[in-house]
This record gives structure tokens, sequence and C-alpha cells, in this order.
């Protein structure tokens, strides 16, 4: 390893860099790269039973799992969840924020989300991105030289349409990825299916519902070629048919790094794009950043 990476991950939620980022989380601990997640909201809207405060409690004690079992180094920032606001001052604490950690590459969510929270997540890391080189804004934290590379998470909206620059199979650390999914308790197998209306449907045993959580399995036996394959009911949001997404939609993408051969029997994926608001990713730094 040639340099030690400093991964920096920022979602609106506790399990949005999990769900997002989490396969390449785990390819880059396993290289001894450092990762760091943040979760700029508490978690303390993530319930329809308990409490804020109680929620947000729990929530962290399932980001803390998380954390014993990969390494990744998981902050939580104490703003309420659906309050978050891309004002000057979380702007600063932003600011402040990714100076004082100096991360090589910094993942976060695309400004075109469902989700305000994630819109401002979004933003506030746009906002902070030329900020971060200024010496007089927010003096009292010495500004980067450079600014890191900006990686965007993928989503399915179309406005503007998602077009990823990488993609990355990840079926070497799926089984390892949902066991990541499985610690946020509260959210894979309580508040996502009570809004998806399948509460009813989770298994009270640990390893039955691991086991529903990826349910339909994606078949071994042969490789989906069409999205239209992915059109498949699933009672979970965690199903393999979204974790294999990326690797359906972008199989071209994964070939032009990695071959015909690998990106034809690549099963899960995942693809991020770059932003403009951040260093260039060149086909140089490409490789340092995504050693891969």
């Amino acid at each position: 390893m040639s340099k030690k990476l400093k991964i920096l991950m920022i979602g609106a939620h506790l399990d949005d860099n999990d769900f997002r980022g989490g396969g390449v989380s785990l390819k880059y601990l396993s290289l001894g790269h450092e990762v760091r997640f943040l979760s700029v909201c508490n978690g303390s809207g993530g319930h329809h039973e308990m409490a804020p405060a109680e929620i947000a409690a729990r929530r962290r004690k399932e980001a803390d799992a998380v954390a014993a079992l990969t390494g990744i180094e998981y902050d939580i920032w104490d703003i309420e969840d659906c309050e978050l606001v891309a004002d000057l001052e979380t702007r600063k604490r932003m600011v402040r924020y990714i100076r004082e950690y100096n991360p090589d590459i910094i993942f976060t969510h695309r400004t075109n989300d469902y989700h305000a929270d994630h819109r401002n997540a979004a933003l506030l890391v746009q906002d902070a991105s030329y900020l971060l080189t200024v010496p007089h804004f927010c003096s009292d934290v010495p500004a980067m030289r450079v600014m890191p590379v900006i990686m965007y998470f993928y989503d399915k909206f179309v406005n503007p349409v998602f077009a990823p620059d990488i993609v990355i199979p990840t079926d070497d650390v799926i089984d390892k990825k949902y066991e990541m999914f499985d610690c946020h308790v509260s959210q894979v197998y309580e508040w996502l299916p009570y809004e998806k209306g399948t509460l009813d449907q989770v298994p009270s045993d640990s390893k039955e519902r691991l086991e529903w959580l990826k349910c339909p399995r994606i078949p071994r036996d042969r490789i989906l070629t069409d999205a239209k394959d992915l059109n498949v009911y699933s009672p979970s949001n965690n199903s393999e048919y979204r974790e294999a997404t990326a690797a359906v939609k972008y199989r071209d993408k994964i070939a032009e790094r990695y071959g015909r051969e690998i990106a034809d029997r690549t099963l899960f994926a995942e693809a991020f794009q770059v932003s403009e608001y951040g260093e260039d990713l060149t086909e140089e730094n490409k490789n340092i950043l995504f050693p891969f």
C-alpha cells in the first residue's frame, strides 16, 4: 500500500452510508485504509412507535455495532431528523469537520433526492467544497491546500439521471455488507418494513429475518442482464435485487475497468458519480483512490 487513504462518507441518516457505500467501505478497510461515516442527523425520526430521543439513542447503539463489526469510525451530529437545513452555521460546521479529518475522498448524496435531509446534506457538502481551501473562512481550522475528490452515491432519480463514473463489484463483501445492514435492526426490520407495509412479514428469529432481508435472492446460475429483471417484488427494502442494481444497469462500465469476463460474472456492485465541485477524478488518481 503506497498511501493510507482517508475515506469520508457523509449521509443524512445513520444507515445511508451503509446502504450506498458499505461495500466499497469494506474493500477500503481490507486494504488497510481508514473509513469514517458521518450521519448529519441523529436518527430521531426513524421509527413509527418509539419517541425521538429513544430511537436516536437506539440508533446510536446500532451505529456502534457497525463500527465494532467493521472498524469504521461512526460520527453522528446532534441535528434532528427532518430538520436539517443548509444554513450558514451548518456550512461552517461542515467545513471545519472536513478540514479536521482531511479526507482524500468524500462520498455523499446527490442534491436531487426525495428526502429533504438527503438534499441538504448534499448541499452542505457542495457549499463547503470550495470553501475548504479558503483560509479566511473558518480561520480557526487550517484550510486544505487541495480539495478532496467528491463522489455521489447511486440513486434512481432522473432529473438529472445518475451517470456513474466508476462501478465497483462487491460480490466479495456482500455477506459482510448484509451483516452491516443487520446491525440497523430498528430500520431494516421495523421502520422500513412499516413504511413499505410489510412489517407483519418480518420473522422474529434473528437468522430468519436476515434471510428475509436478502430475499428474494438473485439466481446464481445466471447473470441478470436487463433492468426489467430487477422488477421483482421484495418485501424488504434491501433485497439482493437491490444490491444487484448497479451490476445490471452498468455492466459495461464494470467491463471498462475490470474486463468483460469479470463484468459478466459480477452479481453485486456499487456505483458512484464524480461531483464537479471537488477535485477532478483523473485516470491517475482514480487508481489511487479506488485501489481495487
